[in-house]
């Protein structure tokens, strides 16, 4: 069995993995990739008329793991308890700094709008009310990583903590829950089925905190995708699920390639590449997933090694060996309830 470093270190190169094969046809339809590339089969370069991605190479991640990484680092500085002020301006010092390299892949609708209203004086609680989309969900990992699956409603307490600021709503809260439990009960040793029964249960947990706003269940999704097997082909679950940036669509078909490839990150993210839609951050977290159960064996090594290659400052070993290390730390002695901020719709 894996040990739960490597599981955590596969996570995150997991994640890196989907979001770099997904890149190049995010906010594409399923026609346009088809047309362009007949399948993605390994990593490409955007096209140069790309409105997000013109530009990148091939084997560029984009701000699914780049935002991963920002939340992991400052789950370290903090001792595991967020500061909700202190997220949001480390996230506008991100986006800043982004434009200065000149990418247009900045923050997402939900965030943007969230940090926003923080930085203008609106209280944490309020500023996310809005959001839900997949923002919360695509870089949940680290969350994942820090926090043990035996205690479900501390990890969604910790996860409440991480979506305060941009995404406080049932529905992002339900779908990053789903996300950091899965990837939570993998690197604990869990299994593929065992890690999606526990992001049902946290699925659940999670659509009951934050702002109600109505959309479909996304425990009652995650359900549904996986439960159908092959009855379904991937073009059915398009139509019947979608791939967009809300957390309703784009996290219960990553949990749908994550068990049609049987934990295979590699093959949920070439999955992912083809949908249409937000693949790279589908891709993200289907590889996460996938990584966190599967271990090295889930994330093949010359993919990890092409990815690290092409993204050294971000995913150097040495980096991401030590924030593994300190997250799994704060896994082992987590935050007392003290410590934890004080959580709209927490049970506390």
């Amino acid at each position: 069995m894996s040990d739960p470093r490597e599981r955590a270190l596969a996570a995150l190169h997991g994640l890196a993995i989907g979001d770099a094969l997904g890149m190049p046809t995010q906010l594409m339809s399923g026609e346009e990739i088809a047309q362009r590339w007949g399948r993605i089969e390994g990593f490409e370069a955007a096209p140069a008329d790309h409105p997000i991605a013109a530009g990148l190479a091939a084997r560029s991640v984009t701000d699914d793991t780049e935002q991963a990484l920002l939340l992991g680092e400052l789950l370290v500085e903090s001792g595991g308890a967020l500061d909700a002020e202190v997220w949001a301006a480390r996230l506008a010092a991100w986006e800043d700094d982004m434009r200065a390299r000149g990418s247009l892949d900045l923050l997402g609708p939900s965030t943007k709008t969230a940090i926003a209203a923080v930085l203008g004086g609106t209280p944490a609680s309020e500023a996310g009310r809005a959001g839900t989309t997949n923002g919360a969900a695509m870089r949940i990992a680290a969350v994942g990583i820090a926090a043990k699956p035996d205690d479900l409603d501390a990890l969604v307490d910790r996860v409440v903590s991480a979506c305060l600021v941009s995404h406080n709503t049932g529905l992002a809260i339900s779908g990053a829950s789903a996300v950091a439990a899965a990837v939570s009960a993998g690197v604990a040793g869990g299994s593929l089925d065992e890690a999606i029964r526990l992001a049902v249960e946290a699925a659940h947990l999670g659509a009951r905190r934050g702002h109600w706003i109505a959309g479909a269940d996304i425990a009652a999704r995650i359900e549904f995708v996986v439960g159908v097997g092959s009855e379904f082909s991937v073009d059915d679950l398009v139509l019947l699920i979608g791939t967009s940036l809300a957390s309703q669509e784009s996290v219960p078909m990553a949990f749908a390639l994550a068990s049609r490839c049987g934990g295979d990150a590699w093959a949920a993210g070439l999955e992912a590449a083809n949908l249409g839609g937000d693949t790279d951050t589908i891709g993200a977290i289907a590889g996460a997933i996938c990584g966190a159960v599967g271990g090295a064996d889930a994330v093949p090594a010359s993919a990890v090694a092409t990815v690290t290659a092409a993204n050294p400052a971000l995913l150097d070993e040495t980096r991401l060996g030590t924030l593994v290390d300190a997250l799994l730390a704060l896994r082992s002695a987590p935050p007392s309830p003290a410590e934890l901020p004080d959580l709209p719709g927490s049970a506390r």
